[in-house]
């Protein structure tokens, strides 16, 4: 088995007297992509931003390639990790472009330096997966959500991190650009990276995920492939949903059907 990228020991977190991330342990390999799903309050954003190194630990330790995330100079987690948060923000008036190169930020030595032909090319190559080349020029603060989140994904794939941790990247798209988002993800892993997915889409994490981490109130209450996690009774005692199979071209997906 590859050794875990990532890796999560008995993490917790506290939002004030509350803990909200309880003795969570989770890893996630090296080609991999892994969806973290749950019920709205899991405490999934909160999980995945600690992963990234951004919240103060109750307890616990989150390791990247063996060492303390904690500790590592923020340089080069940068350059190892990179960190999609849920409906991400520009506040300045930059191009998509300028937003997009952001990522290569942590490979440059010093502020002095400028971009490289390879940093361009990377950049150039992260718009054109995203369908996002055509808004090069336009500012960033006046795209739609949707476009916003596509541009905020391409900047994250030109860090080329061994790490991508993405909250909800396909929240607010159309459903193309949701398979779209999926299936670049799946390439990124097929290219060696560790992939840690917030999804609250159960079709489209049963379908392109390679193992599924069910949190509920801050705990794992299930981890495994998709099949083992997405049933019946796991889905209604997280989520309170009967679901319905959809099952096509050999795969199966699970859709959420009536409440209980």
């Amino acid at each position: 088995m590859t050794a875990p990228v990532l890796e999560a020991r008995g993490v917790s977190v506290r939002r004030g007297e509350r803990e909200v991330v309880r003795g969570v342990s989770l890893s996630v390999a090296g080609g991999e992509v892994a969806g973290l799903i749950g019920p709205n309050g899991s405490g999934k954003s909160t999980l995945l931003s600690a992963l990234a190194g951004l919240r103060r630990l109750a307890g616990g330790e989150v390791l990247l390639e063996g060492r303390g995330v904690g500790g590592m100079p923020v340089a080069e987690r940068a350059r190892r990790l990179a960190y999609l948060p849920q409906n991400p923000e520009c506040h300045w008036p930059l191009d998509t472009a300028q937003v997009v190169a952001l990522g290569r930020l942590p490979h440059r030595s010093g502020w002095g330096d400028g971009y490289t032909p390879r940093d361009d090319a990377v950049v150039q190559n992260a718009m054109r997966q995203l369908e996002v080349a055509s808004l090069a020029a336009r500012p960033v603060n006046r795209l739609s959500g949707g476009e916003r989140m596509r541009v905020m994904l391409a900047r994250a794939f030109a860090v080329e991190p061994a790490v991508l941790l993405a909250d909800e990247p396909v929240d607010g798209l159309d459903p193309y650009h949701q398979l779209h988002v999926m299936e670049l993800l799946r390439e990124r892993a097929a290219a060696g990276c560790a992939v840690l997915v917030v999804l609250h889409e159960l079709a489209l994490a049963g379908r392109f995920c390679d193992r599924l981490l069910l949190l509920r109130d801050g705990r794992i209450l299930a981890d495994g492939a998709p099949d083992a996690v997405l049933t019946e009774g796991l889905c209604a005692r997280a989520y309170g949903v009967e679901t319905a199979a959809l099952e096509r071209d050999g795969a199966r997906a699970l859709v959420p059907w009536r409440r209980l």
